[in-house]
């Protein structure tokens, strides 16, 4: 058995210690193997590690746990994936509150070149469904990732079309891998490991409770390019994911209903309140995304670094290497620079002329 591998694990089952400090004390201390070597003192200087969490760290409970965990997963064929994993999505990998680890379950490939999350209310209406199957049918041509939450409603109708139409899709859980909820949908979901299937943060075990749907709708935000919000009353799940995809710079769209009908208040106040593109084809989600644009011939972009200053040779650094239309979030992940610090170093490099923007919130080199 992996001995670093189960000491990632192990850290997950210990009471104190989340995404963040698992990524801080890794990160300080080098490997998760050696967090559980590091005398207490030196833990306790670790940002977010005080003396309880300290001592949890180095009394060697948690590593019990982790290997039932691992034989559990090996049995049930899911497969763990470490934040540091090569095979972590990097969509998400760039987004702040990023879980440490994933349990996947399928023939997943999160580096699908255009990933769409659709999303929705549970009281699903026939307009709602009708908009559903139409822009999954749309979509087909462009082969994208369907990612949504498995629940009913908007969501299982969005799993269901995406097989219909051959698409990938993906089910984001609030529950462990072994509670499939809602049970009705197993039938859905073992239709969708062929193409696709489930992923969750959550241990084996783990119920579909309440407070873990907030935090499943993050990944949500995170795993995709573009969020279509169907259907959904004044509040309510599909909501706190559009605010949170607003939040990671993602693209967010909502079809909008009839005036007075309650589940499509959301999507009016959404695209009301410039939090969404209004959505009434794919034709909208082409020209923001930039999907209709034909593909430009391949030819070699060269530019000199001389001139420039230390952030804006990073960014052009980065896109050198990339040789292709650069999201936002992932040239800020590659240049280790935030966001708004970004913007303001692309703004300067376009007034230069040698980086235009691209429609999705994309860059690429003029030229």
């Amino acid at each position: 058995m992996d001995q670093n591998r189960l000491s990632l694990l192990a850290l997950h089952f210990i009471d104190g210690v989340g995404d963040y400090v698992v990524k801080q004390v890794i990160s300080y201390t080098g490997s998760a193997e050696k967090v559980f070597k590091t005398p207490k003192g030196k833990l306790m200087q670790i940002p977010g590690v005080g003396e309880v969490t300290a001592d949890a760290i180095l009394n060697g409970k948690p590593f019990a746990r982790a290997e039932q965990e691992l034989r559990k997963a090996e049995k049930d064929s899911v497969e763990l994936v470490f934040y540091m994993d090569k095979k972590y999505p990097s969509r998400l990998k760039n987004i702040p509150d990023a879980p440490s680890i994933l349990y996947l379950k399928g023939n997943i490939d999160f580096e699908n070149p255009r990933s769409v999350a659709i999303v929705g209310t549970r009281q699903a209406t026939a307009y709602g469904k009708e908009r559903v199957e139409e822009l999954v049918r749309d979509l087909a041509p462009h082969q994208p990732l369907i990612i949504s939450g498995l629940a009913y409603g908007i969501d299982i109708h969005a799993h269901k079309q995406a097989v219909k139409f051959g698409l990938s899709t993906v089910g984001v859980m609030g529950s462990g891998m072994d509670r499939i909820y809602p049970a009705a949908h197993k039938d859905t979901a073992r239709k969708m490991f062929e193409h696709g299937g489930l992923v969750t943060e959550n241990t084996f075990g783990t119920k579909p409770d309440a407070h873990n749907f907030p935090q499943r709708n993050r990944i949500i935000a995170g795993l995709c390019d573009a969020l279509l919000v169907i259907e959904a009353a004044e509040k309510g799940g599909a909501l706190i994911t559009a605010e949170i995809a607003n939040s990671y710079n993602k693209d967010v769209f909502a079809c909008p209903g009839s005036v007075g009908e309650t589940y499509s208040a959301g999507c009016n106040n959404l695209i009301k309140s410039n939090k969404a593109h209004l959505l009434t084809s794919v034709k909208d989600i082409e020209y923001i995304m930039g999907w209709d644009a034909a593909k430009p011939q391949k030819k070699k972009v060269t530019v000199s670094l001389e001139g420039y200053d230390e952030h804006e040779q990073t960014v052009l650094k980065v896109m050198l290497d990339k040789k292709a239309n650069v999201l936002i979030d992932e040239l800020s992940w590659k240049s280790n620079l935030p966001v708004s610090q970004l913007a303001s170093v692309l703004l300067g490099l376009e007034f230069k002329g040698v980086v235009k923007s691209m429609p999705g919130k994309q860059y690429s080199l003029a030229g």
